[in-house]
């Protein structure tokens, strides 16, 4: 298969899959290597047998993947899309942020819009005929192996503000199947003439699938429902926290003090010393956001 001058073809590691599934992040420079690696300490230990694959860029120096190496991942270099110079032009930061800011809490200095449709290269890894992707800032906290059994396209809703916003997905955790069409048929319905993907990737999974099929909110607990909507949170249930905006890694982002213990927790997975029992941790009390 064949699209503008790139052959459509799955990839691969140059180590062997032993599962037919697969939990998937992408990395694309050494923050996000951290974050990946606190992601892939936090599967393992909920006891999956599914691979773990690590797309990244080649960005990404080979001391800063080599803690993943150490957690048994598959590492998977990947190229950015072939995407139009118009199209590149309409999502880089500056453009992006200027046209379509975000209001609502911080991007971090290393966040590189463009970066995030590699995320489409999951569907060229055809070694598994299932895939649950999980962004790089999320530790998984419970065996969430089930999900490889529902359909795609499945993704929580990007609640953290109000429950308004169930409508709206989130693409930090979705159940996928790799597909070498349906790859073909995302490069060609993203690089249409003055196309704008308001939120990149998340903006443009929603409208490819439209009849998306909504996981728990506890699928993938966004980090500002601790403050913002506290009712919701019950660590008894959350089995993804994903840490959207600010990165726990960032030492003292403006956020730091209202989510020090997420931000705890985050470091106890980086480091593999000190994780709690999550039952045993409290429940947000409604708190005022400096």
């Amino acid at each position: 298969m064949m699209m503008g001058s790139e052959t459509v073809r799955g990839i691969r590691s140059a180590t062997a899959a032993r599962s037919r599934e697969a939990y998937v992040t992408l990395v694309t420079n050494a923050d996000y290597a951290m974050g990946a690696t606190a992601l892939a300490r936090s599967i393992r230990l909920t006891g999956s047998r599914a691979d773990i694959v690590v797309l990244h860029t080649g960005g990404v120096g080979a001391a800063d993947l080599a803690p993943l190496e150490a957690l048994d991942c598959r590492l998977v270099e990947v190229e950015h899309l072939p995407l139009s110079d118009a199209f590149n032009a309409r999502h880089a930061r500056g453009r992006l942020h200027a046209d379509a800011p975000f209001t609502k809490g911080r991007k971090p200095s290393f966040h590189t819009p463009l970066d995030n449709f590699c995320k489409l290269r999951l569907w060229q890894l055809i070694d598994y005929r299932a895939c649950i992707f999980i962004d790089a800032d999320a530790i998984v906290l419970r065996n969430i192996d089930r999900l490889f059994e529902y359909p795609e396209f499945s993704a929580a809703p990007n609640v953290y503000e109000s429950l308004a916003d169930f409508h709206r997905l989130n693409s930090g955790v979705f159940v996928a199947r790799p597909s070498l069409l349906t790859f073909e048929a995302m490069l060609h319905s993203l690089d249409r003439p003055d196309v704008f993907w308001r939120r990149t990737d998340q903006t443009f999974l929603e409208a490819f699938f439209p009849d998306w099929h909504g996981l728990p909110v506890f699928m993938n607990m966004l980090q500002y429902v601790w403050f913002n909507l506290p009712e919701l949170w019950d660590w008894k249930a959350i089995s993804v926290l994903h840490y959207q905006y600010e990165k726990p890694w960032e030492a003292d982002h403006p956020k730091s003090a209202a989510l020090r213990p997420l931000i705890d927790l985050w470091h106890a997975y980086h480091t593999g010393e000190g994780i709690p029992d999550l039952a045993a941790l409290a429940n947000p009390a409604r708190a005022e956001v400096a």
